[in-house]
């Protein structure tokens, strides 16, 4: 074989689909394509050809457009054109041109039917959807690890076996720690016949009995916990784990219908996760001083490397990580109450951003806010400046750095009483300026940490009725949330930043998560959605409004598949002492991963260009 057929063979043997055809069918391939030069401004695929072709792009790039003349998606090295080879199956008509000079590869439709035949992983790429695919990317970037998926893919009801140990409400509080006691056990179910009616730990025996001073001849209702978050024998071991973070709780009961299958420990879940959230958690409460917090948040990063190194995917990460910073703040608020003593007024602390939709890596910044109670009076003001200083001056030295935008509770524009924060969304969504946009990001995703009065429900009531009714402020947070468009075609150098510190990257961040959260955003505001967590608003909102449910499937995949490389990029920084950023680099990743990566890219551009028609966004340009 000449060199020119080895190179080519070379070049297809690095490129999906071929790189799952046998050595010896690659090695004759090349002698069954035929090549075509075709110079910037060229029609693609090209009129004047004798069959129809698969075209195999090797250098260039060419754009393609729908019947109306929209850009559809953009092709370059390595990409494939199979629309003539499906010509006659119903397919969408497109038309492209060349975008600069460019090369290509033209084989048979005829030979492509017979590699489809006779090779059935090669058959799979052009059997699939663009869906299916990014479905499979999934699976295969998470399930990529050596170290093994763990709790990712292990069942709760793997991990409970044992006999239940029960005893009953009007059990004496004596007896049902001998109950304990004799099974060696660290919780007991309180049963009433079938039904669990409660739950009691070694820490309520410690906390609501002994430390309390209350008689062991009490019966046990007066010190078990009844209000119980449960997992099912269905549930992710690591679903339960992160409920055990969010909740700060050592024990939860595992329910097989309505039926009482057993209790689930971390202790149980330890012989599978050498290192988790929960017990950063756990120290973050028993930490005294600042200095045991910076120490605490300094292991942050080694969380979200265990986790990738396990299997975790981008959203598992995000809800570990977020529970650990919220247990970082709900302390440091503690530790400022008791430097300034009890506050004047009650007070909710709000965070925004991404700590918000639970969504956190270990290279995050701090967006937050305070609503304080409206009887508030003016020198009440000082009080609560000086508890925000402490708390964002406590989260910069751990790690959460200084919101760039001031977007803090230590500014006192977002440092305000109830009355003033309806006003504030009451303006942002009837008089959508820019500048009501801009905060869109943070405002419009805000959760509480921190709010014994339940202050902020009254706020978030108002913003979704107010956003669902005002079509005008959902059109203009459309046209805002399709600015960021993802980066088609990533791989060439007219759209990776050049020169810098971050030459030939991308930002994974604003160019490839960023859009769906403003997709999820407008979708759950629109219909209002209470969730805030990007996933969970595309689930709440499939099949309502704007979001058919395939197209929340597709988003959820999109998300999970960019949200797990960029978490993975980032393990790997941290791996090697790096500081972790969001600019990946394709050299990072395989041929099949770039493919991927852009068929996740034109999904979201699909999204955005029919979020766009349905709300003519055109006209607020």
């Amino acid at each position: 074989m000449d060199v020119e057929l080895i190179e080519i063979q070379e070049f297809l043997a690095s490129h999906p689909p071929f790189d799952q055809l046998p050595p010896q069918t690659l090695e004759r391939l090349p002698k069954r394509l035929s090549v075509r030069y075709l110079r910037r401004g060229s029609v693609f695929p090209p009129v004047d050809v004798d069959q129809p072709y698969l075209y195999i792009l090797r250098r260039g790039a060419v754009e393609m457009r729908d019947d109306q003349g929209e850009l559809v998606s953009k092709l370059a090295e390595g990409d494939l054109c199979d629309m003539s080879c499906r010509a006659g199956e119903g397919g969408p008509l497109m038309r492209g041109s060349t975008a600069e000079d460019t090369l290509v590869y033209l084989l048979p439709c005829t030979d492509l039917t017979s590699l489809r035949e006779q090779h059935a992983a090669f058959a799979e790429h052009f059997d699939q959807s663009v869906a299916h695919r990014l479905r499979r990317a999934l699976d295969a970037v998470v399930n990529a690890p050596a170290t093994g998926a763990g709790l990712m893919t292990l069942r709760v009801g793997n991990l409970v076996g044992r006999a239940l140990v029960t005893a009953t409400p009007e059990t004496s509080i004596r007896a049902a720690a001998q109950i304990m006691s004799e099974n060696q056990v660290s919780s007991l179910l309180i049963m009433v016949d079938e039904r669990l009616a409660g739950l009691i730990t070694d820490r309520d025996l410690r906390n609501r009995c002994i430390a309390a001073g209350l008689p062991t001849d009490r019966p046990v209702r007066e010190i078990m916990t009844e209000r119980l978050q449960t997992v099912t024998v269905d549930s992710l071991g690591f679903e339960a784990l992160l409920t055990m973070t969010r909740l700060n709780v050592h024990h939860l009961p595992v329910m097989s219908g309505s039926a009482v299958a057993g209790i689930l420990s971390t202790t149980d879940l330890t012989r599978f996760q050498s290192s988790n959230a929960v017990y950063l958690v756990g120290d973050v409460h028993k930490a005294k001083d600042l200095d045991a917090l910076i120490q605490i948040s300094a292991k942050v990063g080694e969380l979200q490397v265990h986790m990738i190194n396990g299997g975790a995917t981008a959203d598992q990460v995000g809800q570990a990580i977020s529970a650990v910073t919220d247990a970082i703040t709900r302390r440091l608020l503690e530790m400022a109450e008791a430097q300034l003593g009890t506050p004047p007024v009650p007070y909710a602390w709000m965070v925004g951003g991404s700590q918000a939709r639970r969504e956190q890596s270990s290279y995050s910044d701090q967006d937050n806010a305070l609503l304080i109670a409206d009887h508030m009076k003016p020198e009440d003001d000082a009080y609560f400046a000086a508890l925000a200083a402490i708390v964002n001056d406590g989260l910069n030295a751990c790690g959460y750095i200084y919101c760039p935008g001031e977007v803090m509770a230590r500014n006192p524009e977002w440092r305000q009483p109830l009355r003033i924060w309806k006003k504030y969304f009451n303006t942002w969504i009837r008089r959508p300026e820019p500048m009501a946009l801009m905060l869109s990001s943070v405002f419009f995703d805000l959760r509480p940490v921190y709010d014994p009065e339940g202050m902020f429900e009254e706020i978030h009531d108002q913003v979704l009725n107010l956003s669902k009714a005002n079509q005008l402020f959902i059109a203009y947070l459309a046209a805002n949330a399709i600015k960021n468009r993802p980066p088609l075609g990533f791989f060439r150098n007219f759209v990776l930043i050049q020169g810098g510190d971050h030459g030939h990257t991308f930002n994974i961040k604003h160019r490839g998560v960023v859009p769906i959260i403003d997709l999820a955003r407008v979708y759950a505001l629109s219909s209002g959605v209470t969730e805030t967590n990007t996933l969970g608003r595309l689930r709440a909102a499939a099949g309502v409004n704007a979001l058919s449910k395939d197209g929340a499937a597709n988003l959820i995949d999109a998300a999970q598949f960019i949200g797990t490389l960029r978490m993975r990029h980032q393990a790997h920084q941290l791996r090697r002492g790096e500081k972790a950023d969001n600019f990946l680099s394709p050299e990072e990743l395989s041929p099949l991963e770039r493919g991927h990566l852009k068929d996740a890219f034109v999904l979201i551009n699909t999204m955005q260009e029919s979020l766009g028609h349905r709300y003519q966004t055109g006209r607020f340009n």
